[in-house]
């Protein structure tokens, strides 16, 4: 930062889960981008835990439940699907946290067509459109992803799935109490 700049405002966010390929992909671009996206995220305190689970859907439940942000770097199949999920999980109103495409040099352009078609169409509700940001800097995205309110409603109350067996609460980031 130049002299006399002002110091970012510390974000909100403490805890952001962050889907990407396992690979760079082709371009140096991509690599580049979650390089920006780490030093954006970068706050000097540990990086987290390793947890063991038991299959693919409690690792999501798990990492949705101890993140209050979700973050999709360009990837491929597993980062496509946990995106889908996390979308859809706020469109279920099983959480209601900011969802992310970084969407580096329109990667992601494809596939928010896709939804602007699936809105026309009407298999998705227009509301709906606004559960994700997109953006082509970590830093514009964050800064959306700072701002988000949820603008929808969702599309069956959250009271009616069986969030306890995803040991995951709403909105609060707690384990839903047993019944």
């Amino acid at each position: 930062m130049g002299d006399g700049a002002a110091a970012a405002a510390p974000s909100r966010f403490r805890t952001i889960c962050v889907f990407c390929g396992s690979s760079a992909g082709h371009r140096k671009v991509f690599a580049d981008a979650a390089l920006e996206l780490g030093h954006e995220l970068i706050s000097g305190e540990s990086i987290g835990e390793v947890k063991v689970v038991d299959d693919m859907h409690q690792r999501k439940a798990e990492m949705a439940r101890q993140s209050e942000a979700f973050i999709a770097l360009p990837g491929g199949y597993g980062t496509m699907e946990e995106l889908l999920e996390m979308i859809t999980w706020c469109q279920l109103g099983i959480h209601d946290k900011p969802v992310g495409l970084l969407n580096v040099d329109g990667y992601y352009d494809p596939l928010i067509a896709l939804f602007e078609k699936g809105a026309t169409e009407g298999f998705i509700n227009p509301d709906c459109k606004q559960i994700f940001v997109s953006a082509p800097t970590a830093s514009e995205l964050l800064t959306k992803m700072e701002q988000y309110t949820r603008l929808h409603q969702e599309v069956a109350p959250a009271t009616t799935w069986e969030i306890s067996e995803l040991g995951y609460g709403k909105g609060d980031g707690a384990p839903a109490e047993d019944s």
